[in-house]
């Protein structure tokens, strides 16, 4: 029965994505597309979950049958990254006027990256301390248990390394083991790498020409091809969307959430301010925030949904050129930047408030005047090189709780919310970066205002046969 059960719940799906390609040939908007597919997912999830219950092992069965469409659309995304990160970057340098413009452009995105998870960092702490978040108010079950231990073994590998060491791994010693992902700053090893070309080529320019004109050709060619493959991929967004919103909802245990219902509102509630601080940045440097979050929606949905920075680089990339106005290159690099360094929702708000609630845990004030500036302090710090991955969070706590000698092992009490409260927190780190894409190209006058302010335009342009 229960095999007869999960073919219906995938015929169901079919349908679904059915609907949405027939909202494709009747040349429905792409931004339509994607929050029907959000809203079917969300209505279908609930569905699924009120007649089957989060436990059973239909759902089970049959989320794994959607993860084809969900999780086979992010993987897809993951393929594009690095072939995009590195013809982008090299493509973008080639292209500048000199190696200042590339220091100015890095130094703008990284600085508002930081400033930004600064302030997340203050916004957390205040929203801890407003909702007398404590860890001893927790109860701890065998999963939360068990998920300590495996924090507290994790551990050893971060409390082994110091801050100098924990930077020299983004230095890419084995670039092509690095463009496979094999370590956590993987990404951010094949930025410096491809950069290291842009500038070689800007080098050869000088005393070759003929040599990097031909090499500047091929970098056309293959960067053509990747958009080309981006472009592709991204026509499956809403079906992508569809899959991993249905499973979501369907399996997400609604007691858990209550259990923890405290730590979900204080964390949401913080997640929402930063993001209008976000808007009021925006609004500082002459931009519309409300046209902003109109043409930003889209990406922030498939964010929030995937809980993958990294695979929202694409989007993330298309939706600043095409939608804001924002040069290539520094849409390329805030993106890219974004999704490792200065993360406002991973590394910036979690980890802070994980601290202000453990700290009363062994006799800390988290009142103290010290104890806030050195948390703000090491968050930013260890904001470099955090993972645009699920579980990146977990990483970005771990360097900070160990760093402030506080117990890393109460973090596992929020396993069960862990998922719900990642959506938001990825959301936050895109938008983050779109920020840092925008304002910089303010900063540095490479932005387009008349595509900016254009509505007509959406991502249709950039999905478009």
């Amino acid at each position: 029965m229960n095999t007869l059960w999960v073919i219906v719940n995938v015929i169901v799906m079919l349908a679904l994505i059915g609907l949405l390609l027939w909202m494709s040939k009747k040349h429905v908007s792409f931004t339509k597309r994607v929050f029907a597919g959000l809203g079917l997912g969300i209505v279908f999830g609930v569905i699924l979950q009120l007649i089957f219950g989060v436990d059973s092992d239909v759902i089970t069965k049959s989320t794994d049958w959607f993860n084809l469409a969900g999780y086979g659309y992010v993987g897809l995304l993951q393929m594009v990254v690095i072939p995009l990160i590195m013809v982008s970057i090299i493509s973008a340098i080639m292209n500048l006027k000199g190696r200042q413009n590339l220091g100015k452009m890095s130094a703008s995105i990284i600085g508002v990256l930081l400033i930004t998870v600064a302030i997340a960092a203050a916004v957390s702490i205040a929203t801890s301390l407003s909702f007398n978040l404590k860890a001893i108010d927790i109860k701890a079950g065998d999963r939360e248990a068990q998920q300590g231990q495996k924090l507290e073994q994790k551990l050893g590998d971060v409390q082994d390394k110091t801050i100098p060491q924990q930077i020299l791994e983004f230095v890419p010693t084995n670039p092509f083991a690095d463009m496979t992902g094999a370590r956590r700053s993987s990404t951010l090893a094949v930025v410096i790498f491809s950069a290291f070309i842009g500038v070689a080529v800007l080098g050869i320019d000088r005393k070759k020409p003929e040599q990097a004109a031909t090499f500047r050709k091929m970098v056309e060619a293959v960067y053509a091809v990747v958009l080309r493959i981006v472009t592709l991929v991204l026509r499956l967004t809403p079906y992508g969307i569809l899959a991993l919103i249905t499973k979501t909802v369907a399996t997400t245990n609604v007691d858990e959430i209550l259990k923890l219902i405290k730590f979900v509102g204080a964390s949401y509630f913080a997640l929402i301010v930063m993001f209008i601080i976000h808007l009021i940045i925006v609004a500082l440097f002459g931009f519309n925030p409300v046209q902003y979050v109109r043409k930003v929606l889209p990406t922030l949905t498939f964010a929030f949904t995937s809980r993958s920075s990294a695979a929202t680089i694409p989007l993330n990339v298309e939706t600043q050129t095409k939608n804001l106005g924002v040069s290539e290159g520094i849409a390329n690099l805030s993106a890219t930047f974004g999704a490792t360094i200065g993360q406002n929702g991973c590394a910036g708000i979690y980890p802070a408030m994980l601290a202000c609630m453990i700290a009363p845990t062994v006799g800390i004030d988290p009142l103290s005047w010290s104890f806030i500036v050195e948390l703000i302090l090491i968050v930013v710090i260890s904001s470099f090189g955090v993972a645009g991955v699920g579980g990146g969070a977990t990483f970005a706590s771990l360097i900070v709780l160990s760093t402030m000698n506080l117990p890393v092992a109460l973090a596992g009490l929020l396993i069960s919310v862990e998922p719900l409260i990642d959506m938001g927190r990825t959301a936050l780190n895109v938008n983050d970066s779109m920020v840092a894409g925008l304002v910089s190209s303010k900063i540095l006058k490479e932005n387009d205002h008349d595509v900016f302010s254009n509505n007509d335009v959406d991502l249709d342009q950039a999905v478009q046969v």
